[in-house]
C-alpha cells in the first residue's frame, strides 16, 4: 500500500484566481493574464513575506460573461472584464492598498 504524503503550502495573505475558461475567455485572455502574475507579484513584493498572494487558474467560475474574471479571496471580491492595465490597478489598490475597485466588482461576498 502506498503511503500518502501530506501536501505542504507556503503561508499567504490572499489568493487570486483567474478564470481561463473558453466560455468567458475564448481567445486565451485569462491565461495571458495569469502568465503575467509571477512577474507582477515579484515587482510589487507580493511573491513572499506577509503580503504574499497565491495565484491559481480556474476553468470556470460559473458566471461565463465579460471575462477575464478575477476572484480575490478571502475578500470575496469578484472582478469582470479584466485587462492587463486593470490587473495592475487591482494589484496596487486592492492587494497592496486594501481598497477594492468598486466599478469592476460584479459580486462581493
Amino acid at each position: 500500500m502506498t503511503e500518502l504524503i501530506k501536501p505542504k503550502m507556503m503561508d499567504y495573505h490572499r489568493h487570486l484566481l483567474i478564470c481561463i475558461g473558453d466560455r468567458c475567455c475564448p481567445n486565451g485572455e485569462g491565461q495571458a493574464l495569469y502568465d503575467t502574475l509571477s512577474e507582477k507579484f515579484k515587482a510589487a513584493g507580493l511573491n513572499a513575506g506577509d503580503l504574499r498572494v497565491k495565484r491559481s487558474r480556474a476553468t470556470c467560475f460559473g458566471t461565463c460573461k465579460s471575462g477575464p474574471l478575477v476572484c480575490v479571496q478571502p475578500d470575496g471580491v469578484w472582478y469582470y472584464d479584466i485587462t492587463d492595465e486593470k490587473l495592475d490597478r487591482i494589484i496596487a489598490e486592492h492587494l497592496i492598498g486594501n481598497q477594492p475597485i468598486k466599478e469592476w466588482i460584479y459580486h462581493q461576498h
